[in-house]
């Protein structure tokens, strides 16, 4: 029988050709709306949120720093994993009424651009030494650090132990914590891995935004609601192994004024099931406490009420440590010695 009389498959259904190539027009389509949908909104947020502060030049690429109030030691805020500078939205004005202090964001997050270098805590925290010394922001200081902030004012503080005067750490991580949580924590740290890996790829295609992950907060979705945001959180996730050896080699605070804030073990968490809440809280508690020894004059406070966001849950006790520390650095600073 000849080729004539039997047409291959294909040619014999037509209609699949189509159906194929319509779906895949659909998925174009559907795609390139979905961009211009987040390009949109992105600049939208940002037109009617201005971003505060200035963006400074740190050698190749330009970040973002924000500073109000006057006085001396200089408190320096730095966020959690993949946070920006608006985590600190609640403590902010309220430490500028008694000294100045500085929030930013690290390179790649928020509105400051990305930087070449690996997203490790050490290379962090030279940024930021390059940052404050670019802006004009001049020691002493006292070093704020949120959770994964924690890893970067330590190892800021022992590269450049003469400017820092005092430490406040919020909820801080452990250089240990991996080891010393329960092993089926690393189970889900690995969904988390992936979850975040998933939001990396659906952000430039306005998905989270779409489903409501953004949030109703307009400030918040302008600094962090964008594809580079999430990308670099996800490069600091990836690196946060790296970053806490580097933190495990970082100096002790010898005498220097430290106040360890934790969160309130009684506290719901969500995020964790039920049978991993208490065996993670108390490793977590017996670290703080850990982190507090670093230094001969450092304290702990548990935040009641509060989640490991304590400067959103419970900005007052952040507010009053920082207040504290601030005191005691300046007695440390006044030419007649603290006992004056």
């Amino acid at each position: 029988m000849s080729a004539t009389m039997n047409p291959p498959a294909s040619a014999r259904r037509p209609w699949l050709r189509i159906v194929v190539r319509s779906l895949l027009l659909l998925v174009v389509l559907l795609a390139a709306a979905g961009f211009l949908y987040e390009n949109i909104s992105e600049a939208r947020d940002r037109r009617f949120n201005r971003m505060p502060g200035q963006l400074v030049d740190v050698g190749g690429h330009k970040m973002h720093i924000n500073c109000a109030g006057q006085g001396s030691p200089v408190v320096v805020l730095d966020s959690g994993l993949g946070d920006s500078y608006i985590s600190w939205r609640k403590v902010q004005p309220q430490i500028a009424k008694f000294t100045r202090v500085c929030s930013y964001d690290r390179a790649g997050l928020g509105y400051s651009e990305s930087s070449p270098h690996q997203r490790t805590s050490k290379v962090i925290a030279e940024e930021l030494h390059t940052l404050l010394h670019n802006a004009g922001v001049t020691g002493p200081l006292v070093l704020v650090g949120h959770s994964m902030g924690g890893y970067d004012v330590r190892l800021y503080a022992s590269l450049y132990h003469g400017q820092v005067a005092g430490m406040v750490l919020v909820d801080a991580s452990h250089p240990q914590q991996q080891k010393r949580f329960p092993p089926a924590l690393n189970d889900l740290d690995a969904s988390w891995v992936r979850e975040e890996e998933f939001l990396e790829f659906a952000t430039p295609f306005g998905i989270p935004r779409l489903l409501g992950f953004c949030g109703h907060d307009a400030r918040v979705r302008a600094a962090e609601c964008n594809f580079h945001s999430v990308r670099e959180g996800v490069a600091e996730l990836k690196t946060i192994s790296e970053s806490a050896a580097q933190t495990a080699t970082a100096d002790s605070l010898g005498d220097m004024p430290l106040a360890v804030l934790s969160h309130d073990p009684n506290t719901p968490q969500p995020d964790l099931p039920e049978d991993l809440v208490k065996p993670t809280n108390d490793a977590w508690q017996q670290m703080q406490t850990e982190l507090a020894q670093l230094s001969t004059r450092g304290t702990q406070m548990i935040a009641k009420g509060s989640g490991h966001y304590i400067q959103l849950d419970r900005p007052d006790v952040v507010i009053e440590a920082v207040h504290k520390v601030v005191d005691q650095a300046r007695q440390e600073q006044s030419p007649s010695g603290p006992d004056q």
